[in-house]
Parts: structure tokens; C-alpha cells; sequence
């Protein structure tokens, strides 16, 4: 298969992803389907697993991590309710796809990664996909990173038993955190700072890694 074909499928394959898997399913925020439409999914799952990238599943990119449903990613950015230009923590880089996909909605992304082989190959990756401007950080998601906060938006592609506190406190004003929460069952929460306090809303079941 020549380059050019090659580029023509994976870019069939991801405009297929985002109507019948994302736009179908009541996501419209044109920056969330817009970004997804750029990033080149399958550049973030293993080789071998490349003919299922735009599948509408998550698939295992080792230590025994994985890349979320392409549906659950749009719907956790969703959440974000993102401009562009906002600072925003991803928690869980994993294989940076996330991570590349809030870059392109035009966030100022940092992303903390726990465990170091992860880390490594994430930022290489992000480095030759030309996604220079993220900064991959090894460190424990759960403390957040308070040097560069107060963040607009965090979220957490890991689930931990409850909602750490470290990571409310590292939000602005308006800010939101968007995290699955739960061992046995999970739920995805939105929570948003306001002058009042934090605000909880219950979106969805969901089902994630822990957050370790």
C-alpha cells in the first residue's frame, strides 16, 4: 500500500469514526469533532493492533493500560467545554492520544503519566507527530501538577475509588474536572468550580483502568 493510500483510508477511516460513532451519538461541539478529525488515531495503537484504531472500542497499549473508546474520549472533551487557548491538565497521558487531540482544540496541555514507559514513548511519539507544545510530565496523576495551576479543564482518563482533592483545588474558577470515579462501578463526573463551590453532575457508567 502506497503512502498516499495509506493517509486517504486512515482519513476515511477517522471521518466514518466521528459520524457514526460520535456525531450520531448527540456530540456536536465542532472543536471536539474537528480535532478528532486531525489526529491520526491509529499512529497511537500498537502495530498490530492498527486495523482496529477507529474501532468503536478501547484497545490495550501495554502495561496493562489502554486507549479509551473514541466515543468516550469526545464525550469527556465535550465535557471540558473548551474555547481554546484554556491551560489543561490530562491526567493518564497513556499513549498521548488524548493528550494530541485537546492540542489540537487548541488547549495549552500538560500531561502527567505515572508510569515511566509510558511517559518515554508518549513523548516521543507526540515529539515526531509534531505536537511539540505538550509537555509530558512523569508524575502521580492523582496530586495533580500544582506548579503550572490553576487549570481551566482537567481530566482523567483513569478511575480512581474517589475524587482527589488535589485536583479540585488545582482548578480555576469555572474550571472543570472531568473524571470516571469508582472501582466495581464507575460513573464519569463533571464537577465545576463556582463562587458557591464545587458543582457535581452524574454524566454516565462508565468503565476505566484504576488510577494508580
Amino acid at each position: 500500500m502506497t503512502p498516499t493510500k495509506r493517509s486517504n483510508d486512515s482519513a476515511a477511516a477517522r471521518e466514518y469514526m466521528v459520524r457514526h460513532q460520535i456525531e450520531a451519538r448527540g456530540i456536536h461541539d465542532p472543536r471536539v469533532l474537528t480535532a478528532l478529525r486531525r489526529v491520526p488515531r491509529h499512529a497511537f495503537v500498537p502495530s498490530e493492533l492498527q486495523s482496529e484504531a477507529y474501532a468503536d472500542h478501547p484497545l490495550p497499549i501495554g502495561q496493562g493500560q489502554t486507549i479509551s473508546q473514541p466515543y468516550i474520549v469526545a464525550l469527556m472533551l465535550k465535557l471540558l467545554e473548551l474555547e481554546g487557548g484554556e491551560r489543561v491538565l490530562d491526567i493518564g497521558t497513556g499513549c498521548g492520544y488524548q493528550a494530541a487531540v485537546l492540542a489540537e482544540i487548541g488547549a495549552d496541555v500538560i500531561s502527567l503519566e505515572i508510569v515511566p514507559e509510558l511517559a518515554a514513548s508518549a513523548r516521543e511519539r507526540l515529539r515526531l507527530l509534531g505536537y511539540d507544545s505538550i509537555q509530558v510530565i512523569e508524575a502521580d496523576g492523582q496530586l495533580g501538577w500544582p506548579e503550572a495551576a490553576p487549570y481551566a479543564g482537567i481530566v482523567v482518563a483513569a478511575a480512581p475509588a474517589t475524587v482527589p482533592s488535589a485536583l479540585t483545588d488545582q482548578l480555576a474558577m469555572a474550571g472543570r474536572l472531568v473524571i470516571p470515579v469508582g472501582q466495581r462501578e464507575q460513573s464519569l463526573l463533571q464537577i465545576v468550580r463556582t463562587p458557591s463551590g464545587l458543582v457535581e453532575r452524574v454524566i454516565a457508567p462508565v468503565a476505566f483502568v484504576p488510577l494508580v
